[in-house]
């Protein structure tokens, strides 16, 4: 089961009651204290059996009950819903936090080795542990709604702009399509304006998930975190820093570049050389993804693309459900079955006119097995159509594996639920676009750096960025960055990672992290990290298995049946298995590589390096 924030569209009223009324029937059962003297010595393995089969049972319950009642409070944001996802997300970490407990009784029996896995996963799932204490308990889960629902109400209301509040898509707008410092500056400093509050309340969430988290034998919860990847916590830290070495020298010259021309725009005293970029001139509004600002940087000489697929989509009058179908189309090309009608019925497509929702796009599996649903505020877009392809490998996978057990309803590690999307995005190709109609031609051989420098605004420019969130988190849950310098730490990280700084002064007024959806989400953020090392390792892997030739960046495994067979099988084992065994099922490897991305890459960093000679690069 995949803990995602997650929500849906219409038949609200209808929703909250069917909620209402699963709460009703699951709440009486108030969760059982462990029975004095039930620990008794030398347990079975029947007994242990016995007891993974309830728990599974149980815990099955109390995810779709938590799924369907969060999926209204995502997508129908009163303090009700708000209330109503918190009590069915308190019965789950509860009941997760007393069977977690209970595993402990067997730790000295010597059970099978799928047994003995699923013993492990009832501890290191747990993303919120709840102290035993009912009080606390409740107060956690509800400081998790509250956090949340902040984040999805969130406006900015310009003062210039009398009574005209602008939400997070509206001032995204700007910051992807005005060149104005001081508007996307005004629209920058306004978001990040909506999580100030959130600062104290985030405070003693810390407090209360690190105890929770203590209960089950861990030091805090970003040691819990680490600790569900098939290696020691520790050595799992230092993997990623042999992963970002890999790839640091790629995204040096790529900042040295994008600084250079943003500040041939903007002038020195603007963007100075040698400097941290400001965040507020990279196009988007946590400077995660630098592909608004692809008309500034793009390269002056090189022969273009020829194509804009938004304008393509939009004179072709595809409309949202088309951008979906399209997606769909893509997975039966590799022989997966299409879709369940449930799907085009309960998924939330559009943005709706009388409610605040949660846009931010994700996948759901509400019963884990074939209720299967997408939450998207879908723009007729280039972005978007790349967006549903990613989300539907979240739901392909989803239902690749409902075959398994509980526990092993996920992917071998979160990193591949993610990289899965991911690796399917990067075959929406200009090949794959000339199949379905959407050009007329491909742009020649001359046109690969303007395609490659696109793609690396995004998947390159992002690297630095999924691994600052999470170390952020750690330290914070760690006790290494106190409270009094949340925000401090958080621009050295990205300072340090990264190369940004903010547009405006900063203080410890502030909260920037939890303008991220992530942070006050309680959502890991590690897993995007890995997914973007792992979808160029996935993608080498199946463009070898579809037969392609040519160079990485121009294969799509559209229509390859092959390829189909081999992801189709990885996904279907879920994580019964560790994911060194689940990598080698896709790609005959056993270790995660970044390697592949320098392969994708490796004509840009070519081109970029010659472009940054004579430059000051570094910040």
């Amino acid at each position: 089961m995949i803990p995602r924030h997650l929500f849906s569209p219409g038949r609200t009223t209808r929703g909250v009651w069917i909620a209402l009324l699963t709460l009703a029937c699951l709440l009486p059962a108030a969760v059982p204290a462990i029975a004095a003297g039930e620990a008794a010595a030398n347990p079975t393995v029947a007994e242990a059996e016995k007891f993974m089969a309830e728990a599974e049972a149980r815990l099955l319950k109390l995810y779709i009950a938590r799924d369907r009642a969060q999926w209204v409070a995502a997508t129908y944001i009163t303090g009700d819903t708000e209330t109503l996802a918190a009590q069915a997300n308190e019965l789950v970490i509860a009941a997760a936090m007393e069977l977690a407990q209970k595993a402990t009784r067997y730790s000295s029996t010597k059970l099978p080795a799928e047994l003995e896995r699923k013993m492990g996963l009832l501890k290191s799932n747990q993303v919120l542990p709840a102290p035993s204490d009912a009080v606390k308990r409740e107060e956690l889960t509800q400081l998790a709604a509250e956090l949340e629902g902040m984040y999805g109400r969130g406006k900015y209301c310009p003062p210039a702009k009398s009574g005209e509040c602008l939400d997070i898509g509206q001032l995204s707008a700007i910051l992807t399509t005005s060149r104005d410092p001081k508007e996307l500056e005004m629209a920058w400093a306004g978001w990040h304006s909506i999580s100030r509050p959130m600062r104290p309340k985030y405070q003693r969430f810390v407090e209360l998930a690190n105890e929770g988290a203590k209960e089950l034998g861990y030091a805090n919860l970003g040691e819990l975190w680490r600790s569900k990847y098939d290696m020691a916590p520790d050595a799992f830290a230092a993997e990623l820093d042999r992963l970002w070495g890999q790839v640091k020298p790629l995204y040096d010259s790529l900042h040295c570049y994008v600084r250079a021309r943003l500040t041939a725009t903007y002038g020195k005293e603007v963007v100075p050389p040698g400097a941290p970029i400001p965040a507020h001139l990279l196009g988007n509004m946590w400077a995660q993804q630098w592909g608004g600002i692809y008309d500034l940087v793009k390269p002056a000489n090189a022969v273009l693309p020829g194509f804009d697929l938004t304008t393509q989509l939009k004179a072709k009058g595809v409309d949202e459900l088309g951008m979906v179908r399209y997606g769909e189309a893509f997975f039966s090309s590799l022989g997966f079955e299409k879709l369940p009608a449930s799907f085009w019925e309960r998924s939330m497509f559009t943005k709706p006119r009388d409610r605040d929702v949660v846009c931010h796009a994700s996948a759901w599996d509400v019963d884990q097995k074939d209720d299967l649903r997408i939450k998207m505020c879908i723009e007729i877009n280039e972005e978007d159509f790349s967006t549903i392809h990613h989300e539907l490998g979240h739901n392909y996978y989803q239902r690749a594996y409902n075959q398994q057990s509980t526990l092993f309803l996920d992917s071998a590690n979160d990193g591949f639920h993610e990289a899965l999307g991911d690796t399917v995005a990067l075959s929406v190709t200009p090949a794959y676009l000339k199949s379905l109609g959407l050009i007329g031609a491909e742009p020649p051989a001359a046109a690969d750096i303007a395609l490659l420098l696109q793609t690396a605004l995004d998947k390159v420019a992002f690297l630095p960025f999924g691994l600052t969130i999470d170390k952020w988190r750690w330290e914070v849950f760690s006790g290494k960055i106190a409270p009094e310098h949340y925000n401090q730490a958080w621009w050295e990280l990205k300072r340090k990672y990264q190369g940004v700084a903010p547009p405006a002064a900063r203080s410890e007024a502030d909260f920037d992290p939890g303008a991220k959806f992530h942070v006050p989400g309680n959502t890991p953020y590690m897993r995007y990290f890995l997914a973007d090392v792992l979808q160029f390792q996935f993608h080498r892997a199946l463009c070898q298995t579809a037969g392609q030739k040519g160079p990485l960046h121009r294969c799509s495994i559209y229509d390859s049946k092959a390829a189909g067979e081999k992801l189709g099988a990885m996904m279907a084992m879920g994580s019964s298995a560790p994911w060194p065994e689940a990598m080698a099922a896709l790609t005959g490897e056993r270790a995660m590589d970044a390697s592949a991305i320098l392969d994708y890459f490796a004509p840009l960093r070519t081109w970029l390096d010659k472009q940054n000679q004579g430059q000051v690069c570094g910040w």
